[in-house]
């Protein structure tokens, strides 16, 4: 599946940047291969508009933010948060309404962070119920990955590859067997439940607050159509770490990964810098490996270009779903897949 051509995608909501970067002024970001600028009103609150400007097509990211609204550093026009041009300085009366604008998308901030929505949203920003209870958030990182978020969701929901992918961390070599689980499937996406025996190496202890070589993770995690999750461990003491990652999509073939976490304990108990450090080893371990992938996501699994294990069934399910989401708004899947190959396999 190539991201950019199914437009329904454009209808979900994706954390694009930290709200905190916007307190100096307009940044560009690139959503699904459309190019936005982004930056905060005179109430704090986040605007997204097409990053060209539409009198000389300069990039609206080169400009400044002037009582609220943007202004193209070229010539001076300036657009609301809707994009509506509300100000011509070359103009004899520079504020008289005019009907020039660029385009404009849906803009709000969670989390810390700015999600966007290019289209109509199919559904809500995901609500974490960590948050609302009070859980401190720690954010991880924010960084390009060359990979599909599609591959990081499957990889996030995949228990066989702990051994082997994280041998340094927490996985164990010589318990290659993926842990049972039990898999539901929800309106946002799928629910997911299992227990997994790990090892306890370098800040582990410190970081789950338990002793020993090994421990149990207790896993309930979350996907949310299409490229978010929240991965929540509960340990045996009682400690809630509640991982959420997004693979908001750039183009084709790269993700802007967010990472933060949510835990029900103190900076006083455990320091965010070593809960930053521990998972980032884990996810500098998932890394190379996601990179190494191919960024053509096969949706249909009867294609013959991959094979599967029954430990794949969260990733197969996704692919269904998204394929049933698309067939649902009238799209087919569009991939770089020789037509031969798939009509080859599917006979």
């Amino acid at each position: 599946m190539l991201v950019t051509k199914q437009n329904v995608l454009k209808r979900f909501w994706y954390p694009v940047i930290p709200a905190a970067q916007l307190k100096d002024g307009p940044k560009p970001f690139t959503l699904l291969g459309e190019e936005i600028v982004l930056w905060l009103d005179d109430s704090g609150a986040p605007c997204a508009v097409a990053d060209r400007c539409c009198h000389r097509t300069a990039k609206l990211s080169c400009g400044f933010v002037e009582k609220g609204a943007i202004v193209c550093g070229y010539h001076g026009w300036t657009f609301d948060g809707s994009g509506a041009c509300i100000r011509i300085p070359q103009a004899k009366d520079p504020t008289r309404k005019v009907n020039f604008k660029v385009p404009g998308f849906h803009a709000a901030e969670r989390y810390g962070h700015v999600w966007v929505c290019l289209g109509e949203p199919l559904a809500d920003i995901p609500r974490f119920e960590e948050a609302e209870a009070g859980f401190r958030r720690i954010d991880q990182f924010y960084e390009v990955w060359r990979c599909a978020g599609l591959r990081l969701m499957e990889n996030s929901f995949d228990n066989a590859h702990v051994s082997f992918v994280h041998r340094e961390s927490f996985g164990n070599l010589s318990e290659p067997m993926p842990a049972m689980s039990d898999i539901t499937e929800t309106p946002e996406g799928l629910e997911f439940k299992s227990e997994i025996p790990v090892m306890n190496r370098d800040l582990a202890n410190t970081i789950t607050g338990t002793s020993g070589g090994k421990t149990v993770r207790i896993t309930h995690a979350k996907w949310y159509l299409p490229f978010t999750r929240k991965l929540g461990i509960t340990y045996p003491n009682g400690l809630k770490h509640a991982i959420v990652t997004s693979a908001t999509p750039i183009d084709d073939a790269s993700s802007m990964i967010v990472q933060f976490v949510f835990r029900n304990d103190s900076e006083e108990q455990v320091k965010a810098a070593d809960v930053i450090a521990f998972d980032r080893k884990v996810t500098n371990e998932d890394r190379p490996v996601l990179e190494s992938t191919e960024y053509d996501v096969p949706l249909d699994t009867a294609s013959g270009r991959e094979f599967h294990m029954p430990s794949d069934k969260p990733g197969l399910i996704m692919r269904r779903r998204i394929r049933e989401l698309l067939q649902a708004h009238g799209e087919q899947e569009i991939t770089l897949a020789p037509p031969s190959l798939t009509s080859a396999a599917a006979e």
